[in-house]
Order: C-alpha cells, then structure tokens, then sequence
C-alpha cells in the first residue's frame, strides 16, 4: 500500500471530532516533512495545516481542500484499522479526503508546478459548520488566498471513481435552529394557574413543516425538517409544563431563500409566543452557506475527468457542505467522486473510504493543476 494509502488507515484509527483534530494534524505535518514543501502554515483557523507547493515562476494560485475531522458515530467494523476511539469515527470518509491530497503532495514533490502555487489546504471543524470561516478568519489566510479553489467529496450510491459536478449550486444551505419557550409550571391539577407553552409548541411545528411554502420558495430545493421537540420533564405527572423546546434544520438551494425562511420563522415565533404569554429565544446551530460552483472552476473540472467518467447534475445535492465560504470569497468547485454503487451511506456506522479512490481522486486533481498552472 502506498504511503498515502497506510495514513488513510492510520487516520482511519484515530478519528477526532470538529475541533479537536490538533492529533490528526501533527500527523498530517509528520506526513509532509519528508516531501519539503516550500512552506507549512499550522493552527489556521483552529487546528488547519496549509501546505504549498510553489513553481519556479509567478502565477495564480490554487487551493485544494480537504477536512480534518470525524463523527460523533460508533463504528461497525472488524477490520484491522477500525476506530480505536469509542463513540468516534470517519464515517464521512474525510480521511479518504486527506490521503488523496496527500498523495497529490507526493506527485508535487517530485515535480513542482512550473508556475504560481498550489496549497493543500486540511481544514478543520467542517462537519459543524464553523472551519471554513475560522480559516478565512485567521490573520495568515491572505497569505494563502487562493485565485482558484477546488474540493471533492466522496459520494456511496454512484459508480468507483465517477465524477459528479454541476454549475450553480452544487449542495445547499442548512442552519440548525432552537426555539425556546418559557411560561410557568403549574400542579397538573390545575393547569389554569400556570402558563402551559404545549400549543405554542404544537402550532411552531406546524410553521415548520409549512414554512417553505409560507416564503414562496418555487421550483427551488426548500423545507424544513423537525429534528427534536421536548415539553416539560420526564414523569412529571403531578406537573403542567412550563418550558418547551423544538429544533429544526432550515435547508435550501441558495442563501437569499434561507435568510426569508429564518426571518418568517422569527416573526412567526415572536407573535406565536406573544399571543400564549410566553417567553421565548432562538439561538443557531451548525450554519452552513450554499456551495454554489463556478462555471469556470467546473469546467475545469470537466476537462479533467473526461467524459467516460463524468455525470453532471440537473438539480443540487441537499447535504451541506461550509466549503461555501471559500467559494464565496474565490471561484472554485466542489465535486463528488462515486465510492461505489453498494457502498454504506455516508454517516453510516459501516461507512469505510474505498481505498481505490485514493489514487483515482489524486490524479483527477493533478490534472486540474496542470490545467490550471501549465
């Protein structure tokens, strides 16, 4: 197995969760001594590590992404390099993610692009929703702006190593929401001298399910999906609720539409509470921008997987993905790769990165540099 092959596995083993992946780094920054990049960049943005690749002349400057964390899921494996960390795993294949920009490094250290620079970018906190933007945060970033950017994700369900891509937006915005409601416990007996929030809830749920249709969002990908709700304790008989709680993700193909559902939910939640005589807060989870692909990046993807290996998408994908804070800021793409027609979903506890893919994903991404830096 190649190099970047046994740190997949070794990665595999010891899978850290979002911000937490200072381990995962150090082995990244073990990886890549021995290739003598022009330059390292440790703790971007947490615990990112950026490594550049340089020409001999001037140029633009592209950027690969991949993700440093894993998932708070279980692993359901026997094989020799399962999760050794109980309750943790890279069920989302981002270890897959990091050999193969691994083992593009290996390619550039042989053979330097002959112009500009490419950064391996590994980021952290992905999976919350937060380490695109602490990266883009860090005072050093600008050092390492990219003119182009690019990243992939590994896709279950479509064929080994085909490619998938579309313009416009690839996957959507989501934002996690919390809608306290607070009223005042009374003796279930008597339930008249306190202040329930049972129907507020009830109608907020409702709102929820509706709430698509309540912005006019179209044609376009838009819904609302009730991930929790919880009303008053546990085996309180003798007690009449004073506290509820709903969650929701807020999901849609393009930022503008989010933005009209939050808005809609927090007038909505405001006179709901107000006619119950309730108290009420929203607070956001795990916010995550639309990954909206530029035509220019796409096609260079394109001319990179070849037409017997590319599929390009009529509508987005509705997973989330905060690769869309650094497409908002320089043209870019994100792509998928398949991992197999058979393979576990991704976030599954049997979900285990196709090794076959790691020289695959390398050499699409190799050939998007020297279409991009000669």
């Amino acid at each position: 197995m190649s190099g970047a092959g046994e740190l997949r596995r070794e990665l595999h083993r010891h899978p850290e969760l979002s911000g937490s992946e200072s381990e995962t780094a150090a082995r990244i920054c073990r990886f890549f001594e021995p290739l003598r990049p022009d330059e390292v960049i440790r703790g971007l943005g947490g615990h990112g590590v950026a490594v550049v690749f340089s020409g001999a002349e001037a140029g633009p400057t592209v950027m690969l992404r991949c993700e440093l964390d894993a998932l708070p899921i279980a692993e359901q494996s026997r094989a020799a390099h399962r999760s050794t960390l109980d309750g943790r795993s890279h069920a989302c294949g981002h270890d897959g993610h990091m050999a193969i920009l691994a083992r593009v490094g290996e390619s550039l250290s042989a053979v330097r692009p002959p112009t500009g620079r490419v950064v391996l970018l590994y980021q952290p906190a992905e999976e919350n929703g937060g380490g695109a933007g602490a990266v883009i945060r860090d005072n050093r970033y600008p050092e390492i702006r990219p003119d182009l950017v690019f990243a992939l994700h590994n896709l279950p369900g479509f064929p080994l190593g085909t490619i998938v891509v579309r313009s416009g937006t690839f996957c959507c915005a989501s934002r996690g929401v919390v809608v306290s409601l607070e009223g005042t416990p009374s003796h279930a007996a008597q339930p008249e001298a306190g202040t329930s929030p049972a129907r507020a809830m009830c109608r907020i749920m409702k709102l929820i399910d509706d709430l698509a249709a309540r912005v006019r969002a179209g044609d376009e990908v838009a819904f609302a999906t009730v991930v929790g709700a919880r009303l008053g304790a546990d085996d309180a008989f003798g007690t009449a609720p004073g506290d509820a709680r709903v969650m929701a993700t807020l999901r849609s193909e393009t930022d503008d539409t989010l933005d009209r559902m939050v808005e809609h939910l927090e007038a909505s939640v405001r006179r709901i509470a107000a006619r119950h005589g309730l108290r009420h807060d929203l607070a956001y989870r795990d916010e995550f921008s639309a990954t909206v692909n530029a035509p220019r990046a796409v096609a260079v993807v394109c001319r990179a997987a070849g037409r017997a290996s590319l599929r390009v998408m009529e509508g987005p994908f509705r997973w989330s993905e905060d690769f869309g804070r650094l497409t908002a800021l320089a043209e870019g793409a994100l792509f998928g790769i398949g991992a197999g027609v058979e393979t576990p979903a991704l976030h599954n506890p049997a979900y285990d990165f196709p090794d076959e893919l790691i020289p695959l994903g390398a050499a699409v991404f190799t050939r998007m540099i020297q279409d991009c830096l000669g």
